[in-house]
């Protein structure tokens, strides 16, 4: 379990640059709003063929069975039945089908695979570099950096079963420094807006942390003075995360009207420690969107659930405590089969991207709003399905107006595995990166498989930069 002392130590909310909320921008010109990335990941896999709009012609559908490349505008197009919570976002919408991953650690449980495109295991050895999620956020630097929210799993993956504390997640800020994450709505309200908070004993416990801090960080640069080598470098470096965290929270104190107008109004069942993963995820779902709109943050990961989550709260079988392990190897629940539970799964899952889009349609910014400029991102921990070789990575985006890749409104397959063109999950992220100005190279592992066929791997997809 993680303590509060450990939570500071790793430094989760480490500060960025200025403090940004809206109509307050500091990152890309002095009128010119941030892009915000929401990173919304899944367990279990997530079947390619369910992507698919049932409306394809006859010749489209003949391409798609062959996996062949192509691409169609959603708006002529029926979407699959549980994506129609999306309907009225069509074209603010993209269906991507046919990246690969098989240079991430597919399996039940996958780490930073997804985000960080590198084989990860439960070693810190392992973390390689930052996720892409954590790249992107020091591109919009906001006080907190990045917010990492989970429905963690009751075993194995990463929470060992604490699932409601602050634990390792499934990002990570370097290499070897795992990213920690907010398992339940009520610790997440608890550590993002106790600044702001009316109870008197939060407001006490807020100042004495402060004070603990300012104690701290005094103490541990005097001690470095004395100290050579290796342990002054270890002091020096726990001081500047003490130092960061007083500058997160002196801008968070600057920002304290903003905050309190977006704290996440929530009934008293998302306190609860027995909360159904459902309402978990609808918990969560208030306050990624809360943190986005008050600048405290303009990057959130959300882990919706892992292989271990066991999932209550499911429509129309909410009294069944479903394991999504049985659910991968086709074991139905009650009168619902396998796949009948994946899709109503994600249907709900579908219904929270609708909420958050909605959301922030509807909040002003400049000539437009917020969502124009955002980026959602939805798609699997491991690839296409419960066993996955990771050949396949589908992914649902939603992006405003103002975004800078050419993808919005379509249905795009790709070349599959070992066609000419094919494009793999670090094609994909290094596209994103150098659309927002990040400008490498090349982001993550490469695929040493696809070396047989002939296939440049590296860089970015050219037809969807803008």
């Amino acid at each position: 379990m993680t303590t509060r002392r450990r939570f500071l130590q790793t430094g989760l909310c480490t500060a960025g640059a200025a403090a940004l909320a809206p109509g307050l921008f500091a990152n890309e010109g002095a009128n010119k709003p941030p892009t915000r990335f929401i990173f919304i990941h899944k367990g279990n896999g997530l079947f390619p063929k369910a992507m698919v709009p049932p409306s394809l012609s006859r010749e489209e559908m003949e391409k798609e069975d062959r996996k062949e490349s192509f691409e169609v505008s959603l708006t002529e197009h029926q979407l699959p039945e549980w994506m129609r919570p999306l309907e009225d976002h069509k074209q603010n919408m993209t269906i991507l089908q046919g990246l690969s991953g098989k240079m991430c650690t597919t399996g039940h449980h996958t780490w930073q695979s997804s985000l960080g495109v590198y084989k990860a295991n439960e070693r810190l050895s392992s973390i390689k570099w930052a996720t892409v999620d954590f790249e992107l956020a020091r591109l919009f630097p906001s006080p907190f950096e990045h917010i990492e929210l989970a429905c963690f799993p009751h075993g194995g993956g990463n929470a060992r079963g604490n699932i409601n504390g602050i634990e390792k997640g499934f990002s990570a800020r370097g290499p070897q420094r795992p990213n920690y994450a907010f398992g339940s709505p009520k610790v997440a309200i608890q550590e993002l807006f106790k600044s702001v908070s009316h109870d008197k004993r939060d407001q006490i416990k807020y100042e004495l942390e402060r004070q603990v801090l300012e104690f701290a960080f005094g103490g541990q640069s005097n001690r470095g003075r004395h100290l050579r080598g290796v342990e002054k470098l270890k002091v020096l470096n726990y001081a500047d995360s003490l130092q960061a965290i007083r500058e997160r929270n002196q801008k968070v104190d600057a920002m304290a009207d903003v905050i309190q107008q977006h704290v996440p109004q929530l009934e008293k069942k998302f306190f609860a420690d027995d909360i159904s993963t459902t309402d978990r995820q609808v918990g969560h779902t208030e306050i990624l969107l809360s943190a986005l709109i008050s600048g405290m943050t303009n990057v959130v990961t959300f882990t919706i659930d892992e292989l271990g989550t066991r999932y209550t709260g499911i429509p129309t079988i909410e009294n069944e405590n479903v394991n999504l392990h049985d659910v991968g190897h086709g074991k139905g629940v009650g009168s619902l089969k396998a796949e009948e539970v994946r899709e109503k799964l994600r249907h709900h899952h579908m219904t929270l991207v609708d909420k958050m889009v909605k959301r922030l349609k509807s909040v002003p910014e400049q000539d437009g709003s917020m969502f124009d400029n955002t980026v959602l991102l939805y798609f699997p921990d491991n690839g296409e399905t419960h066993h996955s070789h990771g050949t396949e990575w589908p992914f649902i985006v939603m992006a405003g107006n103002n975004v800078r890749l050419d993808v919005s409104g379509k249905y795009i397959r790709l070349p599959s595995y070992g066609q000419q063109g094919h494009k793999t999950l670090g094609n994909w992220y290094t596209t994103i990166l150098n659309a927002y100005g990040h400008p490498i190279p090349h982001y993550g592992a490469l695929d040493t498989g696809l070396a047989k066929y002939g296939i440049d791997q590296s860089g970015t997809i050219e037809q969807f930069l803008a």
